[in-house]
């Protein structure tokens, strides 16, 4: 027998266990059910509110209101937690990776999750046009000005900042300013060497 809430916890835990990997599949069948229970601990509780002041032993009902009432509060936080989660680790996709979702991670999303990928991009690319500075290009304070990175893929001519341009061939190793290569590196053309 199952008691209240587990469901949900089930439902994080399937999160947990998949944290340093992609998003697994948004389980819509798990938060179905789980709102189910949700409504149905509501309605019983609906019910029985109503009885309390009609019947001589409705003060016995309100020990049973409190314990579904909290289950219901558990339910919520944990789909809150369940979303929120999701949304994070989208945002960390949208930082890293660019506005542009791996079709691998878009199997995977809610149509919800990829309309809140799509605004929240839009968004973010609005804001970097307002202000003039791509932020996603340096999530990290560099260290030097130039690094030493290797071609993972044959790339052909890239043309630096300084109008000088440079052959990007397979296993080719480079020192080239950040500002030059970073986006590069995102893409995974270029890896930075040490």
């Amino acid at each position: 027998m199952s008691m209240f809430g587990d469901r949900a916890v089930e439902l994080l835990k399937e999160l947990q266990r998949c944290e340093n990997r992609d998003l697994p599949p948004y389980n819509d069948d798990e938060v179905r059910q789980i709102l189910e229970e949700v409504r149905a601990l509501h309605d019983q509780n609906c019910v029985e509110g109503a009885e309390i002041g009609q019947k001589e032993e409705g003060q016995l009902l309100i020990p049973g209101i409190y314990a579904r009432h909290a289950a219901i509060e558990r339910n919520k936080r944990c789909l809150l937690a369940y979303v929120h989660n999701r949304m994070q680790k989208l945002r960390t996709v949208r930082w890293n990776q660019g506005s542009i979702l791996p079709p691998e991670l878009r199997e995977s999303l809610h149509e919800d999750e990829v309309e809140w990928f799509g605004k929240y991009s839009r968004s973010l690319a609005t804001y970097m046009q307002s202000v003039g500075i791509d932020l996603t290009q340096n999530l990290k304070p560099p260290k030097n000005l130039f690094v030493e990175v290797r071609c993972v893929e044959d790339y052909g001519e890239m043309e630096t900042d300084d109008g000088h341009s440079v052959q990007l061939t397979k296993n080719s190793q480079h020192f080239l300013r950040r500002s030059d290569c970073e986006h590069l590196i995102h893409q995974g053309v270029l890896e930075q060497i040490a």
